[in-house]
């Protein structure tokens, strides 16, 4: 294949924005990640309103710096906390659903979360499931394309510190 999915989902933004087609709003995601006997293991939530399998992202609040913003939603959606990297890991788009039933699109940036401490109680317990996946599991169980490579990709290695 010439073109992976992100190169053509980012092919076809700029070709949007060009055309005149408003820029995607622009949420942000962590990938909580640990190691298991030298294995990579992912851990994935359930979205609030479908229950599918997503990473905790949301949006920066005020003039919260993006990978800051990341590990408060894996903080408030997954309980989970650790370091952060500064640098992204990769972008993805996907269609939020309104209350309206349109589809709000939406560019996700996705920051690595090595996670250091798993709390019992956070403030979307109730609401969500959490579960930990080897990356090619958890690539297998998203939605959106996109995101499947960016998990099927990921390594602990490939962080720049």
């Amino acid at each position: 294949m010439l073109v992976n999915n992100r190169t053509w989902h980012h092919s076809i933004e700029r070709l949007r924005r060009l055309l005149g087609g408003a820029p995607s709003r622009v949420q942000v995601a962590a990938l909580p990640y640990r190691l298991v006997d030298g294995e990579t293991e992912i851990m994935l939530i359930t979205s609030k309103d479908t229950g599918r399998w997503v990473l905790p992202k949301g949006w920066p609040e005020g003039d919260e710096a993006g990978h800051d913003a990341a590990g408060r939603e894996a903080m408030e959606e997954a309980g989970i906390r650790g370091a952060i990297a500064k640098d992204e890991t990769g972008r993805y788009f996907y269609g939020k659903g309104l209350r309206s039933g349109l589809k709000q699109r939406c560019e996700v940036i996705v920051f690595p979360l090595a996670v250091e401490q798993v709390s019992s109680k956070w403030p979307e317990k109730g609401e969500r499931l959490r579960r930990w996946f080897k990356p090619h599991e958890a690539a297998r169980v998203v939605n959106e394309p996109d995101l499947a490579e960016i998990l099927a990709d990921f390594h602990p290695a490939k962080i720049r510190p």
